[in-house]
């Protein structure tokens, strides 16, 4: 292994006792954090949906599990959790839909995983559907969850790409709102024209975190800050060092 291996692998381990370290100690802490608007009327949403007797829709993408957009999927699968647990007192649970097996598969367990919803509403396998294979019969295949399930909100969360323009049409249609964020450039640029609440680079993984989902989310974003700042601190350093002729 070189160097850039070794460096790479000492901030990952780095990164991880950090973020131990700081879920342990902030554990009965309540987090400040920046105000970002698709939170807060995600917030808004879930509260008027158990009101109303509504439904919330989370599609989750197409990407998998052993792909580069794992991290977007595992991103939307615990915002599905934590919007389950949020609704556990409606009587219509939230609908999940995605374009691969093994996501299909997490969002069933993120359902299941609910304690409070399984016993207040009953566990609905076929509430995690897997809508297609392909980009565009994902999306035709998420479409009718939109248009005839009595959906008040839509969450798009995971790795999408061209296709989700027809999905926020749709929900644009049936006037229903929809907080989307992907980590995928050409999608990104699609929600930010189409999508009532955009998020934008990398609040797409701030999710959990603004959800109080768990310690560890919040300490992710903490250790995320202080990387920039190592990161920071080590380019202003060779910079001088390079000045110096050291380097």
């Amino acid at each position: 292994m070189n160097w850039v291996g070794l460096a790479g692998f000492g901030l990952v381990i780095l990164s991880a006792i950090l973020m131990a370290g700081l879920a342990f100690l902030r554990r009965n802490s309540t987090p400040v954090f920046r105000e970002i608007t698709a939170f807060a009327r995600l917030r808004k949403a879930i509260g008027l949906s158990v009101e109303e007797g509504s439904r919330l829709h989370i599609s989750l993408g197409r990407g998998g599990l052993t792909t580069p957009q794992s991290a977007a999927e595992l991103a939307g699968v615990e915002v599905l959790r934590r919007i389950a647990e949020l609704t556990s007192a409606s009587d219509r649970p939230p609908v999940a839909t995605s374009g691969d097996g093994a996501v299909t598969i997490l969002s069933q367990d993120a359902l299941l995983a609910s304690e409070q919803a399984a016993f207040s509403t009953g566990y609905d396998p076929a509430a995690a559907r897997l809508t297609g294979l392909t980009p565009f019969s994902y999306a035709a295949g998420a479409l009718p969850v939109i248009q005839d399930e009595n959906v008040s909100a839509n969450v798009l969360i995971g790795s999408f790409g061209v296709e989700v323009a027809l999905l926020t049409d749709t929900a644009e249609r049936g006037n229903t709102s929809t907080m989307a964020g992907s980590d995928n450039l050409s999608a990104q640029a699609i929600l930010y024209a189409s999508a009532q609440d955009p998020l934008i680079g990398e609040e797409l993984y701030a999710a959990g975190a603004y959800l109080k989902a768990r310690p560890f989310h919040t300490a992710s974003l903490v250790v995320q800050d202080i990387l920039r700042w190592l990161i920071v601190i080590v380019i202003l350093v060779s910079a001088i060092l390079k000045l110096a002729g050291v380097l």
